[in-house]
């Protein structure tokens, strides 16, 4: 089986894009997600989205991890208004379907503004420890010096960890900076550090008004800069969430699934 896609990466989170409006991607299969995720084997990416025509809003976008788990997915939803753009969906603005339903979004000047939903439960676990769910779930850890996080077995135990289980919990390690924060994310479903993740980026930035920073604010990951703003309305409920920064094209092929 021949698969056309799109390649994309919205700081560094990369995808792989197809149209398929015409719905002939074979969704019931999950190896052919985790064969095109694949960095030696297939493609290579940190998961798969789908963009299908929607009867009502301007397109559906079906996100998936490359274990063929579905969640919303915040660079993704950038880079899948940036693939609808390129398709002629739409132009500088649009409403679409996702995993946790519907969101609108604009573009301005090459920078993907995506509108998340409200959230309205921060859990304070510790003085450094914290849990938002952004339409993902996020445990965010504050550090002194994030580069010198050995991620992957810090992540694993708490990704992993009983207060999680069975589900399961995205894990991000925030530093403070004089000018915003800069962050790791070790990504469930991935299971591995990701150079960005736009829902954990999101939560990280809400966290950060606790520590009386003010929106909007700026984050530093491993693949680029992203901003994300925000209203907070209450003690801890936030509106008008919106994450924004460039998510760009890499290049668009032919990949040949195996049987």
């Amino acid at each position: 089986m021949q698969i056309r896609f799109h390649k994309y990466q919205g700081t560094g989170n990369d995808f792989v894009m197809i149209d398929d409006r015409d719905e002939s991607f074979p969704t019931d299969d999950a190896s052919v997600i985790g064969f095109l995720c694949d960095r030696k084997m297939g493609v290579g990416a940190d998961g798969v989205i789908l963009i299908q025509n929607h009867p009502e809003l301007d397109f559906r976008m079906v996100y998936y991890n490359p274990d063929g788990s579905k969640s919303l997915c915040g660079n993704g939803s950038r880079c899948a208004i940036a693939f609808a753009e390129a398709l002629g969906i739409i132009k500088d603005k649009t409403t679409f379907e996702t995993t946790d339903g519907v969101h609108d979004a604009f573009i301005e000047q090459d920078i993907y503004h995506f509108h998340l939903h409200d959230v309205s439960e921060v859990e304070q676990i510790s003085k450094t420890d914290l849990f938002i769910n952004t339409g993902s779930p996020h445990h965010i850890q504050i550090v002194d010096k994030v580069d010198q996080i050995d991620i992957i077995p810090a992540g694993q135990s708490i990704r992993y960890s009983d207060k999680y289980a069975p589900a399961g919990t995205n894990v991000n390690f925030i530093e403070k900076l004089e000018n915003g924060l800069k962050v790791r994310t070790y990504e469930r479903g991935v299971e591995n550090e990701t150079l960005s993740c736009g829902t954990g980026v999101t939560a990280c930035a809400l966290a950060a008004d606790l520590l009386n920073y003010k929106s909007p604010v700026t984050v530093q990951t491993k693949g680029g800069e992203l901003k994300v703003s925000f209203e907070k309305n209450g003690h801890n409920t936030y509106q008008n969430i919106y994450l924004a920064g460039p998510a760009k094209k890499v290049f668009e092929g032919v990949v040949e699934v195996p049987h």
